[in-house]
């Protein structure tokens, strides 16, 4: 993923953006967004694939792994798939419109 330009990464690597409570309080006081990336994507990628298709200016990137979740009833135990997530701050007067119709 090191050293591409913006014209041969897939925009496929950010899958979409997580909208939880969590999140939505976060993008209301830091100015921050949660998306579910790929999780072969490095931060310097994220960081231009998030400008290229909101354009906007990013200040800062943090990803972490979350663990596959455990879910089911009784003895039928069930994982819901690990995955990324990326926390990208914005510059003070950039915004993303998630919401839109």
């Amino acid at each position: 993923m090191k050293n591409q330009s913006i014209n041969d990464l897939p925009f496929h690597y950010i899958k979409r953006p997580l909208i939880t409570e969590k999140s939505t309080n976060k993008t209301s006081s830091n100015n921050c967004y949660s998306f579910i990336v790929d999780k072969k994507v490095d931060k310097l990628s994220i960081k231009s694939l998030i400008e290229c298709i909101y354009q906007v200016k990013v200040d800062k990137v943090r990803t972490c792994h979350l663990p596959p979740k455990k879910f089911g009833y009784k003895k039928l135990n069930r994982f819901k798939p690990n995955y990324k997530k990326a926390i990208v701050k914005l510059m003070n007067d950039d915004k993303i419109d998630l919401y839109q119709s």
